[in-house]
């Protein structure tokens, strides 16, 4: 049965009179000097219809002004907003909260029903932890956070999803304010979005959220860190960690998982390298804190770290997954072994000359000697000159020649 504050006063001692809203960060806006409006008993509760002091406010520039929806009974009962129905601890929605919590909702659905349950949980709320949110049952802070949840939580404020409506004007193209309108004027999305068609019930009791359904099917794609083959990696890779990230901050979150052998910032790179003793331990801290580390409000990067390569065969080059290659032509083959080095100690290739050219294709251009005539010359051939010796090799330039230096041969003068 509805409550209308004007028609019927059944059960007035039983409307809600609060002095400020339960909101997420993202619903109260980054303005640190909100101004809020204030309205006793403005409005009906969208779940359990019964009357409960309203507040509205703008959480800032440019931005639409929010109220609140539900009354602060059935957001304790959920743990979550006022005005966005997410989850205050992990901004997400309450199907995606509960299964990854395995919750099941026992809240009453009939308005009879509905409000004895109520009544009831107002009772426990006073009774319990002073009215904190999640304290008569519900799905507050006392279950163990889940993977993914970590995985799926939003760590920032989103404030985006404070922006002004869509400008229906505009749509049909009659909006004549420009600039000083207060909507989008932006192109809506697809009516045939799943995301277009939400429902506040829907939302609350955690059924056909097509919010949820999104994320869930995200989760499903999330990647997973493996573990790599080489069992000699115990070495995490910590990125994102920014400039003020001290040791002993990694140390005090990573020291849970194990022995820490030695831990390496790199603050050029904004990175750290973990390593533990033992590879058990490191598995461990991988799967405890990949997509879920945040500190300092920063989420941070696990990743493993690699191994050192081993060393190339002579001759081949090795890649991470052992392939073996020839060597690029033209460049310098690889170093021999030292038992193979021997005395050569340039890796020069074997030769039998007194000075050997490691590259010939660089050598000196040489010239052909003039060969010495046989010893009995046929007719049709030249007689050896005569200032020629028996044995003498043959003249290398023709400045060797003696005749046209002005020497005279007396051997041939008669």
């Amino acid at each position: 049965m509805a409550l209308s504050k004007s028609s019927n006063t059944y059960g007035r001692t039983s409307w809600e009179d609060s002095e400020f809203p339960i909101l997420c960060p993202t619903c109260l806006g980054d303005n640190p000097y909100v101004r809020m409006m204030k309205e006793k008993f403005g409005s009906e509760c969208k779940i359990c219809v019964r009357p409960f002091t309203t507040f509205r406010w703008c959480p800032g520039a440019r931005m639409r002004f929010k109220k609140t929806e539900i009354c602060q009974t059935c957001a304790k009962l959920k743990n979550v907003c006022q005005t966005c129905l997410l989850d205050l601890e992990y901004g997400l929605p309450i199907q995606v909260r509960d299964q990854a919590l395995n919750i099941k909702d026992n809240i009453a659905k009939s308005d009879v029903n509905k409000e004895y349950f109520i009544q009831n949980a107002e009772k426990q709320l006073s009774a319990t932890d002073h009215g904190v949110p999640g304290a008569a049952g519900g799905p507050g802070k006392s279950h163990p956070p889940s993977d993914l949840l970590m995985k799926l939580a939003r760590t920032a404020p989103y404030y985006r999803r404070n922006l002004p409506h869509i400008c229906s004007f505009w749509v049909k193209g009659e909006c004549k304010r420009g600039e000083e309108c207060p909507y989008r004027h932006e192109k809506p999305t697809d009516p045939d979005d799943p995301l277009a068609d939400q429902n506040i019930k829907d939302r609350y009791y955690g059924t056909n959220d097509p919010v949820a359904e999104k994320l869930m099917r995200r989760a499903a794609t999330l990647p997973r860190l493996d573990a790599p083959e080489d069992k000699s990696i115990t070495t995490l890779y910590v990125g994102n960690i920014g400039e003020k990230m001290l040791e002993k901050e990694l140390r005090d979150h990573f020291y849970q998982y194990g022995e820490i052998r030695s831990i390496t910032i790199v603050s050029r790179q904004q990175c750290a390298f973990v390593t533990y003793v033992t590879r058990s331990a490191a598995e461990l801290a991988a799967e405890g804190t990949f997509n879920k580390l945040i500190i300092q409000n920063r989420r941070l990067v696990i990743r493993w770290g690699k191994s050192q390569g081993k060393q190339n065969i002579p001759g081949t080059t090795n890649t991470e997954a052992g392939a073996r290659f020839e060597p690029v032509p033209g460049l310098p083959r690889a170093l021999p072994h030292p038992e193979e080095l021997e005395h050569n100690f340039f890796n020069l290739a074997p030769t039998t000359s007194a000075f050997p050219t490691p590259y010939p294709q660089f050598a000196p251009p040489t010239y052909p000697l003039m060969a010495p005539p046989p010893p009995n010359p046929t007719p049709n051939q030249p007689e050896l000159p005569g200032f020629l010796a028996e044995g003498q090799s043959g003249i290398h330039y023709p400045s060797q020649d003696p005749t046209r230096l002005g020497a005279i041969n007396k051997t041939r003068q008669t």
